[in-house]
């Protein structure tokens, strides 16, 4: 099992590279884990219409490892300073709310898996190339791989807080007066 821990490549100028490449290759094992927990119904819960359900994590996480990662990555490792789009994260519910929470995790999955092997490939010192983001001026490829790991991470914490609520909160009792659930 050591040996899937192991992360070659691993650019040390890129502060926590390590890090960050444990937790994306970890990210989709955590979350099948967690899915395996889950009914359908649970999936598909939304604690209101401003929040989202597991399902929809799924899917936002399958729709942002292309257009706001891996978009970012391959043309700042091509091009000096390219223009790096913004990610409008509400835009993929725009047009609907009910996704495949299986199916999004296997489309999650399969992106995720060429999105490592790109990261993998990157020559030394790629973590300090600069793209122009249209929101946020220059980043760099070591920041942008912070950012990736950190909102895996945050996702992560999103779908464990979503099972929680549904599943346990309801069922506590008085114990509910320790915590406030937000809607």
């Amino acid at each position: 099992m050591e040996g899937n821990w192991r992360v070659p490549m691993a650019d040390l100028r890129v502060p926590n590279s390590e890090e960050c490449l444990r937790v994306l290759q970890a990210t989709p094992g955590v979350l099948r884990s967690l899915l395996a927990l889950a009914t359908a119904e649970q999936l598909n819960w939304r604690p209101s219409v401003e929040r989202w359900s597991i399902g929809m994590v799924l899917a936002h996480l399958a729709d942002v490892e292309i257009r706001g990662f891996r978009d970012r990555f391959e043309p700042m490792l091509r091009t000096d300073r390219p223009l790096l789009a913004s990610y409008d994260q509400w835009a993929l519910f725009r047009e609907r709310t009910e996704f495949d929470p299986y199916a999004e995790m296997a489309r999650f999955e399969e992106r995720r898996v060429a999105t490592l092997a790109l990261l993998r490939g990157m020559p030394e010192g790629a973590g300090e190339r600069v793209g122009q983001h249209a929101e946020l001026g220059e980043i760099t490829i070591a920041q942008l791989m912070n950012e990736f790991a950190f909102h895996d991470l945050g996702h992560i914490r999103q779908v464990m807080e979503l099972y929680r609520s549904r599943v346990f909160y309801p069922e506590m009792g008085a114990y509910q007066g320790y915590y406030r659930i937000a809607p």
